[in-house]
Formats: structure tokens, sequence, C-alpha cells
């Protein structure tokens, strides 16, 4: 399972994308209806233990993703971001 993130200009220059291994379980809990995935702003996020591996919770804005597996691996990549905005 991947998960992406897009990059805000004024924050970063960098996207940020997760790949889980072995999940065990995932859930999303949208707060309003007909959003789909898209759980708007990331606020914060926090991995702890589990008896399957970790647990990355990731609260936004617009509801929550958390999920359950062996491992995960984060990578940054470059985008295009004009300094002046």
């Amino acid at each position: 399972m991947e998960v992406e993130f897009q990059h805000s200009c004024c924050k970063h220059d960098e996207d940020l994308l997760i790949r889980y291994a072995g999940v065990s379980s995932y859930t999303i809990d949208p707060v309003g209806n007909g959003r789909g995935t898209d759980l708007g702003a990331l606020i914060l996020d926090e991995i702890l233990p589990h008896e399957d591996g970790c647990s990355h919770e990731i609260a936004c804005w617009d509801g929550t993703l958390t999920i359950v597996c062996r491992d995960l691996q984060a990578t940054w990549t470059e985008t295009a971001c004009s300094r002046e905005s």
C-alpha cells in the first residue's frame, strides 16, 4: 500500500511517499461525506508499536487514516515551488 502527500509550497518543497509492507488492516474515517480518500491537510501523524509491526495514525482536517503494517518506508521527492508564492 502507498500513501502520497503533496507539498504545500508555503511549508515544503517536497512531496512525501510512504510505502507500507505487510499491511494487516487500514481504516479511513472521513469527517464529511463524499470526500472519498481526500482527507485534507495533514495535522499530525504518529507511529506506534503494534503486535503486527506498527500502527501509523495520520490525522487530517477532514478525517483520519490508520494503517497497521509490518514495516514502512518514507521517501521525499523534490517538486517545483515558486518562492514568490
